[in-house]
């Protein structure tokens, strides 16, 4: 992407490097560590975990984009592991001010060896605001992480975010939209494709607190060999939240024996009679033999036709990532992943 705004770089959670583009920086964009008037989300349901990340947090990396200003290339962020038993505790804030738009494209990755991360990701989008945020998480397979993403669009801004979960051992990510401003929408993608004996532990809220808010989530996952997939989430319409509209959908694909997949998808609704729509969908199976014999009858070969279906199936989140840039090596990632399956089948 050499059209990048930023250029960060995080190591265990500290910050390393911080290029500002001339444009951008001319436009008031900033990154640096948080000062104490820095305003932070809670993470839901706070556990044993999320005190951890509070106590060893070394520092709060914050990227600040001041209101009205329009930034033209994607911010990219990498956030590495050093592995090798090493602990770490990352913790970014995206802080963009009224009406300005930016991209973020934020990229986990880890040295070799084992070792474990408990990231925070927080995106603020203020009033009138249109923010984008890609998270890709390529950890190593011996890291483990528990991590959190924290969405929160303010009045009548949009936020959409983008989670591709391909690496790490046991990576479990609670994303969780706060949905405090009123007529604010967030849009909330998510991908993961699980081998060997990978866990992705994927967790969302979608927690509605003020009127005419919408948010919709929509999660694809896919699990061979003996992988594990597991998905929990909640839409959670308060009192006084008015006109309302949320959905969340996740389906998945199970493409070996030894491979499963757990889904509870959950809905809690206080005013259950002043919202406009609020439902959820869930889906977990092998590829459709109606759908490969579709294609064998028009003379694709059965392991051609399975990786076409499967590949489809993921390809309509990867289409909708914002920047042309990132869905070539999004799917190539993908595909490495479903050459492997489908030989191993």
């Amino acid at each position: 992407m050499a059209d990048r705004s930023a250029v960060v770089v995080t190591v265990d959670g500290r910050l390393v490097q911080a290029v500002v583009g001339e444009a951008a920086a001319g436009q008031g964009v900033t990154v640096g560590p948080a000062t104490d008037e820095i305003h932070l989300l809670r993470p839901p349901d706070p556990d044993a975990l999320t005190a951890l990340h509070d106590a060893f947090v070394p520092e709060v990396v914050v990227l600040r984009v001041p209101a009205g200003v329009v930034v033209e290339g994607p911010v990219v962020v990498v956030q590495r592991h050093s592995g090798a038993g090493q602990a770490g505790f990352p913790h970014l804030v995206v802080d963009a001010g009224a009406a300005s738009e930016v991209t973020v494209v934020d990229h986990w990755v880890s040295d070799d060896g084992p070792g474990y991360v408990n990231p925070v990701v927080e995106v603020h989008a203020g009033d009138g605001a249109h923010v984008d945020y890609v998270g890709v998480q390529e950890l190593g397979p011996e890291v483990w992480q528990t991590g959190h993403v924290l969405v929160s669009p303010g009045r009548d801004a949009t936020l959409r975010s983008w989670l591709v979960a391909l690496g790490g051992d046991y990576a479990r990510l609670y994303v969780a939209a706060e949905m405090a401003g009123q007529g604010g929408a967030a849009e909330i993608f998510g991908l993961y494709f699980g081998e060997d004996d990978q866990v992705h532990d994927f967790r969302s809220l979608q927690d509605h607190r003020a009127s005419r808010s919408k948010s919709n989530l929509s999660l694809k996952g896919a699990v061979t060999d003996q992988a594990h997939g597991v998905y929990t989430g909640l839409i959670k319409v308060r009192e006084g939240a008015k006109a309302t509209d949320s959905f969340l959908a996740n389906r998945n694909l199970v493409l070996g024996d030894g491979a499963h997949v757990d889904s509870v998808p959950n809905l809690e609704i206080v005013n259950e009679n002043d919202i406009r729509s609020c439902g959820h969908a869930s889906a977990t199976g092998p590829v459709d033999e109606d759908h490969i014999f579709y294609l064998e009858s028009r003379g694709v070969p059965t392991d051609v036709a399975e990786r076409l279906i499967i590949f489809g199936f993921f390809d309509e989140i990867v289409s909708s990532v914002p920047l042309p840039g990132l869905r070539d090596p999004l799917r190539r990632a993908v595909r490495r992943k479903l050459d492997k399956a489908v030989a191993r089948a």
